[in-house]
């Protein structure tokens, strides 16, 4: 850059800077002398420092302001910079030649003609804060005291009169928690104070004329004696229980009043069981682990460690051992709030089968000299026996097959029109078998039906006969139907040899199939009663819909859902025409009262029955002497015993919301027995420490001509 122009800008912003100093600095001046005419020399000072500290910020600011963008808009006017002073600034590289050559023209034409870019001098301005700054602080100066009478006739602040009882000039308290809260010592300028159990509490007063002696006086009688050094009274206590206390002097104070003293009591730990989420956890078949996490709170901090207890519980029925075991554990996160886990290997533990794991957390919080101990609920892991597990196998078996078994008519019609809307979706292979699969659902269906027929179970699954099916897909004669699809299964051989419900083949059941869950336990055929329920007709209609389902199941075990769809719907109806038939229903055999003597009837005799009156217990009632002392407290002509009321707090003060709150009323009270105000207070802390008595019960309402006929009716058989 020119060096011309660098100090052209200089200049500039120096003397933007010295105009705002001139002006500023002297107006500081100015309010600095009538703050210290109105409050005093200190004042004064601070508002100088504050004021000169000011004006030096905004000059600074303002100088600031003078960048470089105004610097191109000043140079612009000068009549060498051709309006391309910002050539100045740029970059060599970035400028064609052009650019360069019109740069050192300005250049040159700056260097021989340097600009001047400082502002003139304000005279004007300056001068009138010159004039006033002086004519201000003249008058600040030389503006008349107050007269000399006035200061004489104000009574001095400082003298106390020789007979002046001696009043509290300054009071600390300096506060020592226990270590364990981990709070710091500090030093309060007051008499009332809320702190932690056992702190060390550490008195230093001073009184406005010299005493005798003083003491600090309790209100359940306790006395602590203040000792003197250099005029100052000192005296130590630990804070064991809230009380209320008043410093008593010889001579006395002018102002003794009451004051409170909170101590906070140690809270004990709390235990939280974040996982698992239920006291009772039933195990799964061949859990090897268990996750235990708990969550441990107090108002100070726990301890770092906690002891996890696990009990095994082994055998059943009289023998039943149980072992213990402990496992320490450390705990993560801040001291007020610690989180314990532990992952159980339960085949270290030696838990088994039919075993009970009982796991339970023990912390403790960090207050001394004896910690506060809590417990976590207990948790049991019950792991289920070997038979246990073989009827949830089982159990599990029979749910998978339940739901096809209970497959519906309209389900199998649903099944059949979804899979042909996904026919050119699906490869040949993937749509025939899905369409077996829906003829499959059709066959069991077929057969529930047909056990209301009293017809026999087909066995295993297997597809109908048909003309374009292998000749092994055909089934046995057991399978076969009659001309007039009577499906009586007449002619199986496994039929007529004693009921032997196996497969035709002679091949075995197979292990919770339906189809074998059915044959088993689902037989009515045998039972004349179940089979001859339905009516001919209705028997008729149930027949046509199994004909319509056996024809419906043969197309879809051949892949041919379109063509079983009209059997399949055909069958539909046939089941609601079933449906809306008549049924037969079977009268319930209730059981045979004995009859009831009407002689007996309304008659009023009470002979033989028992009284029904419940014994009242009767509520505590309120003490006589607190109850008349709330009284007396509404008259203000009347004086309530107030002693009686501080033996009545000292024997309930456990059961009170605020035992000290009722004490200091009953205190101030004392002190001033004219004051109205303490009255009520006073009359107000009975109130909340009065039982209140139950409501009485309601009084049943006088009856109406026709109750009362009817109660003197009843006098006679009374």
């Amino acid at each position: 850059m020119n060096p011309a122009v660098t100090r052209a800008w200089q200049q500039a912003r120096r003397r933007q800077a010295s105009i705002l100093l001139l002006i500023g600095v002297p107006l500081a001046f100015a309010l600095s002398a009538v703050t210290w005419r109105v409050a005093g020399f200190d004042p004064a000072s601070l508002v100088l420092a504050l004021a000169l500290l000011l004006a030096a910020a905004i000059a600074t600011w303002r100088a600031r302001r003078l960048d470089r963008h105004w610097l191109v808009r000043q140079l612009d006017r000068h009549p060498g910079a051709r309006d391309s002073a910002d050539l100045l600034f740029a970059a060599p590289a970035t400028l064609n030649p052009l650019q360069r050559r019109q740069r050192d023209r300005v250049d040159a034409a700056l260097r021989a003609n340097p600009p001047q870019l400082r502002r003139a001098w304000p005279w004007p301005a300056l001068l009138a804060t010159g004039l006033g700054t002086l004519l201000t602080v003249a008058l600040a100066i030389g503006w008349p005291q107050r007269p000399a009478a006035d200061v004489r006739s104000l009574p001095p602040r400082t003298t106390t009169p020789a007979n002046a009882p001696p009043t509290l000039r300054s009071a600390r308290l300096h506060i020592r928690a226990p270590a364990y809260t981990g709070q710091p010592a500090h030093t309060r300028n007051t008499l009332d104070a809320k702190v932690a159990q056992d702190s060390l509490l550490q008195w230093s007063l001073r009184f406005s004329a010299p005493v005798r002696s003083a003491t600090l006086q309790f209100h359940d009688g306790q006395r602590i004696a203040l000792t003197a050094a250099d005029g100052q009274w000192s005296a130590q206590w630990r804070a064991v229980r809230s009380t209320l206390y008043r410093v008593v002097t010889e001579p006395a104070l002018a102002d003794s009043r009451l004051h409170r003293l909170d101590v906070v009591p140690d809270q004990p730990p709390v235990v939280r069981v974040l996982e698992p989420d239920r006291s009772l956890v039933l195990g799964t078949p061949g859990q090897r682990r268990w996750t235990l996490r708990f969550e441990a709170s107090d108002d100070h901090g726990v301890a770092t460690s906690a002891r996890l207890k696990l009990t095994l519980a082994q055998g059943s029925g009289e023998n039943i051992t149980f072992r213990e075991q402990v496992v320490t554990l450390t705990g993560n996160g801040p001291a007020t709030r610690r989180r314990f886990a532990h992952t159980l290997d339960l085949a270290t533990l030696g838990a088994g089968a039919g075993n009970d794991v009982i796991a339970q957390l023990q912390v403790q919080d960090n207050h001394a000299p004896t910690p506060q101990v809590a417990h976590s609920n207990s948790l049991i892991l019950r792991l289920p026996s070997e038979e246990q597990v073989q009827g949830a196998e089982l159990e599990g078996m029979v749910k998978r097959t339940l739901p096809a078994y209970f497959r519906s008519q309209r389900q199998i019609i649903i099944d059949a029109e979804a899979l042909l809307a996904q026919r050119s979706r699906l490869s040949a292979d993937e749509f025939t078998r899905r369409s077996d699969a829906i003829g499959v659902d059709q066959r069991i269906l077929r057969l529930r039906y047909g056990q209301f027929l009293g017809e026999e179970s087909e066995g295993a699954p297997k597809p109908p006969p048909a003309d374009d099916l292998p000749t092994s897909d055909v089934p046995a004669a057991s399978d076969a139907h009659d001309d007039d699809h009577d499906h009586d299964h007449a002619g199986g051989a496994a039929h007529a040899d004693g009921h032997d419900h196996g497969d035709a083949d002679g091949e075995p059941a197979v292990f919770g199939s339906a189809t074998d869950v059915l044959s088993e336990y689902g037989h009515t055929h045998d039972h004349a009663e179940a089979a001859t329920l339905l009516d001919p007709r209705t028997r008729a209609t149930l027949k046509a819909a199994l004909d319509q389902m056996w024809l419906s199941e043969g197309e879809l075990r051949q892949g041919r859902p379109k063509e079983a769809l009209p059997f399949a719907n055909k069958a539909l109806g046939f089941i609601k025409e079933v449906q809306q038939a008549e049924r037969i229903y079977l009268a319930r055999v209730g059981p045979e009262l004995p009859p009831i003597d009407e002689g007996r009837r309304l008659g009023g005799k009470r002979d033989g029955i028992a009284s029904r009156r419940l014994p009242l217990q009767a509520s505590p009632a309120p003490d006589n002497a607190i109850v008349a002392a709330w009284q007396q407290l509404g008259d203000a002509g009347s004086a309530p015993d107030l002693d009686a009321i501080g033996a009545w707090l000292h024997d309930n003060q456990a059961r009170l919301a605020d035992p000290l709150g009722l004490a200091a009323a009953v205190e101030e009270l004392r002190i001033a027995p004219a004051c109205s105000e303490c009255r009520q207070r006073l009359r107000a802390q009975l109130w909340r420490a009065l039982l209140r008595p139950l409501p009485a019960p309601a009084r049943r309402a006088a009856p109406d001509a026709m109750g009362q006929r009817y109660l003197d009716a009843l006098e006679p058989a009374r």
